[in-house]
């Protein structure tokens, strides 16, 4: 096994798990859960996947992919910010409703392989020749792993820094406070799902035309979706840390596949080369990490904590007291 090319792959899978959760944490930052990151992300690779193959144009399939995630996004805004629904409920509903009209109207897709261009990689001049960590990150990959480097502080300076940022958090957190002072609840709510469905649909893109391209399937984001919405707590809500927890996780589940390859490791034995029971556990530990994290989230203390924005989850009501 070579450790450098299992760190640079990790890092282009991390890539969609970027961002998927950071498109996550601004609409959970606005007080709205959406379960529905899974469904959102097959919608999108479904839709840059077939629009770069009828356009031949893979820009145009990945601008089709955010929109398409982001106006589907906005059935579970409209049913838990207007209609004030349950969010654990409605998100469920939104991923299988995304997931099924995905794959009815992704069917046949891969066949289309052969035609489907894919976005460019390339490597960076200068910065690839940086002992270790050039070939880790600038060595031969995709535009938007290179442009996920630029979303990390932009996010976090969005967030921490700036006036919609503020109005982001308050809305998160104190929504009535935040309605006092003229900021749009309602509006601003429905704004941000959007942009949390937009970069679900990004992530999705980024796996059908850049990660894993010439494929289409029920099997395209592999349980990412979920990953994502646990990855959101273990970053606390924070865009860098959810960039660690995205680069780490994307070169674990590429260790879970190299390492049952070679019959030795360091000289000994692989328990895990042809071992199913051990391929199986292996693969079952990034569910098991999202279980562990989803479970951490629910609980009220545990999430005061870890610092959950208070009204996470809870539907606001013009003119009730309270938050």
């Amino acid at each position: 096994m070579d450790l450098l090319i299992i760190l640079a792959s990790g890092v282009a899978t991390g890539t969609v798990l970027l961002y998927a959760t950071v498109g996550e944490a601004f609409a959970e930052r606005s007080g709205i859960l959406n379960l529905g990151v899974e469904g959102m992300m097959l919608i999108g690779a479904m839709a840059a996947y077939k629009t770069a193959a009828a356009t031949g144009n893979a820009w145009l399939g990945l601008l089709v992919a955010m929109l398409a995630a982001g106006l589907i996004s906005q059935v579970h805004a409209f049913i838990t910010i207007t209609l004030q629904a349950d969010q654990v409920i409605s998100g469920l509903a939104l991923n299988f409703l995304a997931t099924g009209i995905s794959l009815v109207l992704g069917e046949g897709l891969t066949s289309l392989r052969d035609v489907v261009p894919q976005l460019p990689k390339f490597t960076i001049p200068g910065l690839a020749q940086i002992p270790w960590l050039g070939r880790v990150f600038f060595d031969n990959q995709s535009i938007l792993v290179y442009a996920g480097f630029l979303f990390i502080p932009l996010a976090w300076y969005y967030i921490n820094r700036t006036r919609p940022g503020l109005h982001l958090r308050a809305v998160g957190e104190y929504p009535a406070a935040a309605d006092t002072l003229g900021i749009h609840v309602y509006f601003l709510r429905y704004f941000y799902v959007f942009v949390g469905g937009t970069l679900a649909g990004l992530a999705g893109a980024t796996i059908s035309l850049s990660i894993s391209p010439g494929w289409f399937g029920a099997l395209t984001t592999a349980g990412q979706g979920w990953i994502a919405v646990g990855l959101v707590i273990f970053a606390q809500w924070n865009p860098i840390r959810a960039a660690f927890g995205a680069y780490t996780f994307g070169a674990l589940r590429r260790l879970v596949l190299d390492i049952q390859a070679p019959v030795l490791i360091f000289g000994l034995a692989n328990p895990f080369y042809s071992n199913l029971n051990y391929a199986f556990f292996l693969k079952m530990l990034p569910y098991i990490f999202t279980v562990v994290f989803l479970v951490i989230g629910s609980r009220e203390a545990n999430r005061k904590r870890i610092g959950s924005p208070a009204a996470l989850g809870l539907p606001y009501i013009r003119g009730q007291r309270g938050l």
